[in-house]
């Protein structure tokens, strides 16, 4: 999304993510991978709740997580382990959404391309 980010702006899109994260961790997710796009802290998951996207690992797959270094507790600032499921939404300038994108699998993500011509077809 960062590498597209020129290119959804030349269409007057605007990026905004949507994280768990506290703000500290946050942050440092942003210098670590260079974002500059605007990212808005979502405290235990209150968006995600109204959106229908939030959902605890279990205990079968915290391990996993915790093996890979990953403590949600830690970077969320609670004890829920909750996460989002990824969702991409295009919402135009009147507020309707006219792209929604939303699969538990975190590699399959809206493509910026696809985006881009979303964002074309709302001129």
């Amino acid at each position: 999304m960062q590498r597209s980010l020129a290119d959804f702006r030349k269409h007057r899109g605007q990026l905004i993510a949507i994280s768990p994260l506290l703000m500290e961790n946050a942050i440092a997710l942003k210098e670590k991978l260079a974002l500059t796009f605007k990212m808005t802290i979502d405290g235990g998951n209150k968006i995600s709740h109204q959106f229908g996207l939030a959902y605890s690992l279990s205990d079968t797959i915290r391990p996993v997580y915790e093996d890979f270094g990953v403590n949600i507790p830690e970077a969320n600032g609670d004890d829920s382990f909750e996460l989002p499921i990824p969702a991409t939404y295009l919402i135009d300038i009147d507020g309707i959404v006219s792209v929604a994108h939303v699969n538990a699998d975190h590699t399959r993500r809206l493509d910026p391309e696809d985006i881009i011509s979303a964002l074309e077809s709302l001129k």
